[in-house]
């Protein structure tokens, strides 16, 4: 499955701080669970990824058409 794949799978998505001092993204659909945790550092580089490819999409209007999902 490459990132521009469409799947069928359901999942629930949670970011949050760990009383460990870390940022953790975890993720949950039917036999999974998976926290992933990362430092400060690291999970501001992922923020700006997600930022930067929300604004190519804007850019170029891939997104027209696109179902619309729920922000969480």
């Amino acid at each position: 499955m490459s990132i521009n794949s469409q799947s069928e799978i359901a999942a629930n998505l949670q970011v949050g701080p760990t009383d460990q001092g870390m940022v953790r993204i975890y993720i949950e659909a039917e036999g999974v669970d998976l926290p992933l945790d990362f430092d400060a550092d690291e999970a501001t580089e992922i923020a700006e990824e997600l930022l930067a490819a929300a604004e190519t999409v804007r850019r170029t209007g891939s997104q027209k058409g696109a179902p619309k999902k729920p922000r969480r």
